[in-house]
């Protein structure tokens, strides 16, 4: 499998070109693809969008309003699609940035071809009171592009791209925004609610249970998102989380039994978890459980903070045992190095570790 950088290649910089040139006849695609092979080589995806960027600003119209009109006929393009968009709102981000009420109509016309979520962030630090003026308007936008673009690019801690500090530290300029897409019509933006209610939820626990709480008595759209907002807290075991899925918060689970099927591996294999639940009672109600592991990964400096991983939901029925069994692959990833040791395991139900194991893990 090519590396992921590669879909902003030197072939994507052709197609940008010749999109380009399709829109404006005057357009130089030989000055911008010059040299590009060597200048992408050495870059990782986000950077090599970067190079796309600035060479752009250097082959579009000097004027932001001419260069604007061009990319909204390449907006218009039903072959301008893919990651060859991102260049195109970072340039908007570079060049348009003193320009907004050129710039942020462009990135609405543009996000529908690509998320301009990453572009739209300096407007948001430069142009607070105008840009959401322009993100409320969206919310309304019969596009759901548009309207997802509200929530996922003021999400206070959008992955890969710069945190939004004053709404980590204050996230209450979104809340309006993010009510009134909870129960969008839309999973596409739904989703995006809920992950920046997940984001919210790292800085202000009360304020993300305060919402989904409103949320879960709107719709079944906006419990959906109340749901799928909370998934931090719920690995963090907070009962107000745990309540709002339904989950019993104060009930005696037991874990019976929990073995590895290999307690020495190498780097690269799988281990099977196999443990059995039950309840220290023969009679009552049924205890619904929010099941999960957490790893204990051997860093370089000693063991790292658990890492949750997801397992299931099921229902515990008093004087009927439960076993259940996940297969888990210990091998380096692009976000986590494996180093050789021994490797804590957890079961949580409900927020509670129930018991642990190990692994040893060698290279």
């Amino acid at each position: 499998m090519p590396p992921f950088k590669d879909e902003l290649g030197v072939d994507a910089g052709r197609r940008l070109a010749a999109e380009m040139a399709r829109a404006w006849s005057a357009f130089p695609a030989r000055r911008f693809t010059r040299g590009l092979a060597d200048a992408l080589e050495p870059l990782e995806l986000l950077a090599r969008g970067d190079e796309l960027a600035a060479r752009l600003q250097q082959t579009l119209p000097p004027a932001f309003a001419d260069a604007a009109a061009v990319l909204h006929w390449v907006a218009a393009s039903p072959t301008f699609t893919g990651w060859i968009v991102l260049p195109c709102g970072g340039f908007v981000a570079r060049a348009g940035l003193d320009e907004p009420d050129v710039a942020l109509p462009l990135l609405a016309a543009l996000t529908p071809r690509g998320s301009s979520e990453f572009a739209v962030r300096p407007f948001i630090e430069r142009h607070p009171t105008l840009t959401y003026e322009y993100l409320h308007r969206w919310a309304l936008d019969p596009d759901e592009h548009v309207r997802r673009l509200v929530s996922e690019g003021t999400r206070p801690r959008l992955p890969w791209a710069r945190l939004l500090r004053s709404l980590i530290a204050d996230p209450m300029p979104n809340v309006a925004l993010l009510d009134a897409l909870a129960d969008d019509p839309s999973p596409y933006v739904r989703r995006s609610v809920a992950n920046h209610l997940n984001d919210i939820a790292k800085d202000h626990p009360d304020l993300a249970l305060e919402l989904a709480e409103q949320w879960s008595d709107r719709s079944a759209n906006a419990a959906w998102t109340a749901r799928h907002g909370l998934r931090t807290l719920v690995k963090r075991g907070d009962p107000r989380a745990l309540r709002l899925l339904g989950a019993s918060v104060d009930e005696d689970v037991r874990l019976v039994a929990f073995e590895p099927d290999h307690p020495r591996i190498r780097v690269g294999d799988t281990v099977t978890l196999t443990f059995t639940l039950s309840l220290d009672r023969t009679d009552g109600e049924p205890v619904d459980a929010v099941v999960d592991y957490r790893v204990h990964y051997v860093g370089a400096r000693g063991a790292k903070a658990p890492k949750v991983f997801k397992l299931t939901r099921r229902t515990l029925v008093p004087g009927e045992p439960l076993t259940i069994t996940r297969r888990h692959r210990f091998d380096d990833v692009s976000i986590r190095h494996i180093h050789p040791g021994r490797h804590q395991i957890d079961v949580q139900v409900n927020g509670r570790v129930l018991g642990s194991t190990s692994v040893d893990v060698e290279r």
